[in-house]
């Protein structure tokens, strides 16, 4: 269900934006990444002059995710950034952020799409969601430390 979602036609586009972003690039062995790793602080001085805000990438290595690094997309003609995190057994997990300055400030929205869940919530400028095949408690909770992380 997308409960208060449908009130926000903007929020749809983008988590289905964000979904579909996921469900190409997790699948990729050789290229999931734009920028690895390895150069994050390049990679984050990079995407936060192109989508025109601070980004940082969340380090969720205790909730059993590495960061494998990101890549810089279009939705809609607006930067947006893409951050890739994977689990020692393989499982991925994708931030989605873009600048959306018309939007309110909003606490977490669930969302699931098939077999893959999204939490998103809009932190001013940025709209973010977090999307992987996680039920919607585990994703909450590292949606949790990606929020906390990203407010300091």
């Amino acid at each position: 269900g997308r409960g208060w979602l449908d009130a926000r036609p903007g929020l749809t586009a983008f988590v289905d934006t964000a979904v579909g972003a996921h469900a190409v690039f997790v699948p990729e062995v050789r290229h999931p990444v734009e920028v690895a790793a390895r150069e994050e602080e390049h990679l984050v001085k990079w995407l936060t002059k192109r989508v025109g805000a601070p980004i940082k990438a969340p380090a969720l290595q205790e909730q059993g995710f590495v960061l494998v690094g990101g890549r810089l997309l279009a939705d809609l003609g607006v930067p947006a950034a893409q951050f890739m995190y994977e689990s020692p057994q393989g499982q991925r997990l994708t931030m989605y952020v873009r600048r959306d300055p018309s939007a309110q400030d909003t606490s977490f929205a669930f969302t699931s799409h098939g077999d893959l869940s999204a939490f998103t919530w809009v932190d001013r400028p940025l709209a973010y969601a977090l999307v992987g095949k996680l039920s919607r408690e585990d994703l909450q909770r590292v949606a949790r430390v990606a929020y906390e992380q990203l407010q300091k």
